[in-house]
């Protein structure tokens, strides 16, 4: 019985390159392709659910990080291999913290991806020597920062992120800031580029997550 692949990338060339390499393994089939988190959690309440996803992290819609998450409170049996440019320590540990069994980067060789397969499938998790670095380097206490603090947000940013987490629409929370609402839209692209998100429930889960707000 091969083991069933989801290709979750927004980049469809990509997505149909890795299809390929997949697809001329022995041991996997691709079970389909997806441009986005939520295209993917579409699929899995279609009962089409697969044993491994590869995740990209940047993506429109449902980026990786939210997408991890998801899956790893609906469907923890589901293993996800995140596959990324992306060599940031603050993105590999974020994303192996969201459930993530390993981490890959998008230039690796055709032979690393099959290794990595195939240790997430037998072993349950795939580490490579510059994942495990970041990770050491991350718990390391002599280089441990608080990670708001490496956000650089500014006092009104922690505000706008606090009213953000509530019901209330962008108007509204120009309102109860005392601030236009064109100054309202400068703090939310602020923050979401500070905290590599690009929707506002994606802002909320990692608010949440960093304890800049409570639930």
């Amino acid at each position: 019985m091969k083991t069933t692949i989801a290709i979750v990338d927004d980049h469809e060339l990509m997505a149909k390159a890795l299809s390929g390499l997949v697809q001329k393994l022995e041991d996997y089939e691709v079970l389909y392709e997806a441009l986005n988190g939520k295209e993917l959690i579409k699929r899995i309440k279609l009962n089409q659910i697969p044993q491994v996803v590869l995740l990209d992290i940047n993506m429109p819609e449902m980026d990786g990080f939210e997408t991890a998450l998801w899956l790893k409170n609906n469907y923890p049996e589901i293993k996800i291999l995140a596959l990324s440019m992306n060599n940031k320590e603050e993105s590999i540990v974020g994303m192996l913290r969201n459930g993530a069994r390993g981490y890959l980067l998008k230039d690796c060789k055709p032979f690393e991806l099959k290794q990595a397969l195939d240790a997430i499938v037998q072993k349950g998790y795939y580490y490579t020597e510059f994942v495990t670095g970041q990770l050491i380097k991350s718990l390391n206490p002599e280089t441990l920062q608080d990670p708001v603090d490496k956000l650089h947000l500014s006092e009104r940013e922690k505000e706008f992120i606090k009213w953000a987490c509530s019901d209330l629409t962008y108007t509204q929370i120009a309102d109860k800031m005392c601030a236009g609402v064109r100054t309202v839209d400068g703090y939310r692209e602020s923050v979401f580029l500070k905290m590599n998100v690009k929707t506002r429930v994606g802002m909320a889960i990692e608010a949440v997550r960093l304890k800049i707000v409570e639930v």
